[in-house]
């Protein structure tokens, strides 16, 4: 990232971004000036927006805050290869979504309170395949004519035209990875290589 790089709206935000961080980290001009070799009145400047911030200021702020420059100056998290999850909470159930594609398959981490739903099974159905793997807790499936709880290392897929239900039947709560295709995407698992090199996949 380029001083011309940087918008203008940005700019004018990390001076108050500035005296955040630095109050956060209870950290006084004097002693920012002696880590950065930048002056207190240069500092000073920056946080109250007298000076532009460039990259010859920025950078050893960011060094010494131990931010990167663009958590620094609050740049859009544009190309950042990191998930960061808003959670998603349906009657009382908490979707945490782990990708950020849109269509194809998609990760999801349930988490579901003890006794959530605590209603009777209401089966639903629409387009898709799901794969489920239980992390920790008990979940229990109620799939067609099928009922059964899934323990931690357990894991069901199936496709979800065929009326299904998810709850915790269990004291304690349940964390679920989820993936589902909208399309009818199946997982596919791909064994380690036999001796001679032949590979099993479903």
């Amino acid at each position: 990232m380029s001083d011309e790089e940087i918008p203008a709206e940005v700019l004018a935000a990390v001076g108050p971004r500035l005296r955040a961080l630095r109050r956060q980290r209870r950290v006084t001009l004097s002693q920012l000036a002696a880590a950065t070799g930048i002056s207190v009145s240069t500092l000073s400047r920056l946080e109250s927006g007298g000076r532009r911030p460039t990259l010859e200021l920025l950078l050893p702020l960011a060094k010494v805050h131990q931010v990167t420059l663009d958590e620094l100056v609050g740049a859009p998290a544009t190309g950042d290869p990191r998930v960061h999850a808003r959670p998603i909470v349906r009657g009382g159930v908490t979707i945490l979504p782990l990708t950020r594609r849109p269509g194809g398959l998609q990760a999801y981490k349930m988490i579901y309170p003890p006794g959530r739903p605590s209603r009777e099974p209401d089966q639903q159905i629409h387009d898709g395949y799901e794969w489920l793997y239980v992390l920790n807790g008990r979940l229990r499936l109620v799939l067609g004519e099928h009922d059964v709880v899934l323990t931690p290392g357990e894991a069901a897929e199936f496709d979800t035209h065929t009326p299904h239900w998810f709850g915790n039947p269990g004291p304690e709560t349940a964390e679920i990875l989820s993936l589902f295709g909208p399309q009818g995407e199946r997982v596919h698992v791909r064994a380690r290589p036999r001796a001679g090199g032949a590979e099993s996949g479903s």
